[in-house]
C-alpha cells in the first residue's frame, strides 16, 4: 500500500541521484578542463567537447533536481493526508510528463552512445582523425555514464508512479 513513507523514500532517493549526477558533471567539466589545458593532443582536445557540453548539462540537472526535492517531497507528503485531489490533479500528471521524458531522454542517449561508439572505433587506427575518435570516445563516456543514471532514476519514478496511481484509485 502506497503511503507517506513511500513518497518520502522517493524523493530521498531522488535527491540523492541528483547528487550523482552532480558529481558526474562536475567530474567531467574537470576532465575537460584538464584535457583543454593540459594534454595538447588531437584526442583530447575531441574529447573535452562531449564532457564539457554534457557535463554542464548533468551538472545543471543534478543541481536543479537537489535543489527542488526538499519542496517536493513536504508538498507530496502534506497532499497525501490533506489534499489527495492536489496529487491526482497535479502530481500524477507531472509524473507522466517525467516518465515520457525518461524515454525520449533515453533514446536519444543510447543513439547518441552509438555515434559515440562508431566515431571512437572507426577512427582510432587514423592518426589524422584523432580529434574525431576523441570526440566519439568523450561521447561514449558521457552516454554510458548518463545512461546508467538516467536507468536508476526511471526505474525509482516508475515504481513511485506505479504507487501513486495506486493510491489515487482507492481515493476516487
Amino acid at each position: 500500500m502506497f503511503s507517506k513513507t513511500d513518497i518520502e523514500q522517493y524523493f530521498v532517493a531522488e535527491k540523492q541521484g541528483s547528487i550523482f549526477f552532480l558529481a558526474v558533471g562536475i567530474a567531467a567539466i574537470v576532465a575537460a578542463l584538464v584535457c583543454f589545458f593540459a594534454w595538447k593532443i588531437s584526442f583530447a582536445k575531441g574529447m573535452m567537447i562531449p564532457l564539457l557540453i554534457v557535463g554542464t548539462i548533468a551538472a545543471i540537472i543534478g543541481a536543479t533536481v537537489y535543489k527542488r526535492s526538499d519542496a517536493d517531497r513536504q508538498r507530496n507528503v502534506y497532499a497525501y493526508d490533506l489534499n489527495p485531489d492536489e496529487l491526482k490533479q497535479k502530481e500524477y500528471p507531472r509524473m507522466q510528463k517525467v516518465m515520457k521524458s525518461f524515454r525520449v531522454i533515453i533514446v536519444a542517449e543510447v543513439l547518441l552512445l552509438l555515434v559515440g561508439t562508431f566515431l571512437y572505433f572507426y577512427f582510432r587506427q587514423q592518426e589524422a582523425r584523432q580529434f574525431v575518435c576523441g570526440l566519439g570516445f568523450g561521447l561514449l563516456l558521457m552516454c554510458v555514464a548518463a545512461l546508467i543514471l538516467d536507468l536508476q532514476a526511471q526505474r525509482r519514478a516508475a515504481a513511485y508512479m506505479q504507487g501513486l496511481q495506486s493510491f489515487l484509485l482507492k481515493t476516487n
